[in-house]
């Protein structure tokens, strides 16, 4: 599968590694080159830097030709017009964004496009362990994800 990954912080570097890892083809996308430290020297993938709301540096990126496009970078509005472009100029067949804002969150889900509200489900998830409600819905990180997480908080590679 062809994956195209916009933000390289600790969501899109992990994810980054764990589908190379599964032998995706994935590209990921930021404004600096300093954030692809964070992949390590072992990442299979390519780095691309640039905006990734630009047309071109999008198709650099092999966006015609990709299953997958996920927008995670620090802003909002960065994900949610790199999503939308993914999705109605590119006619990727699944493309998810990253949104602090639970408000914009369900706007855009209402609209189609596959939104994962960090916000929400932390606080959600705190709620209800803080008011003793079983945290059986608590996510596991898979097991490829503990090993991109390291103690220190600092990418070994």
């Amino acid at each position: 599968m062809r994956v195209i990954i916009l933000g390289c912080g600790r969501v899109g570097s992990t994810l980054a590694k764990m589908m190379a890892d599964e032998d995706h083809d994935v590209t990921v996308i930021d404004q600096t080159s300093d954030a692809f430290r964070r992949l390590g020297s072992k990442f299979r993938g390519t780095r691309l830097v640039g905006p990734g709301t630009d047309l071109d540096v999008l198709r650099r990126a092999g966006i015609e030709s990709a299953d997958v496009f996920v927008a995670v970078t620090q802003g909002d509005n960065t994900n949610i017009m790199a999503t939308q472009i993914a999705k109605e100029v590119f006619n990727i067949p699944k493309v998810l964004t990253r949104i602090y804002d639970p408000i914009r969150a369900d706007a855009y889900q209402q609209r189609g496009i596959d939104t994962i509200c960090t916000t929400t489900i932390a606080a959600g998830l705190m709620h209800d362990i803080a008011l003793g409600r079983p945290a059986g819905n608590v996510p596991e990180a898979p097991p490829a994800a503990a090993a991109y997480q390291p103690a220190d908080g600092v990418p070994k590679g």
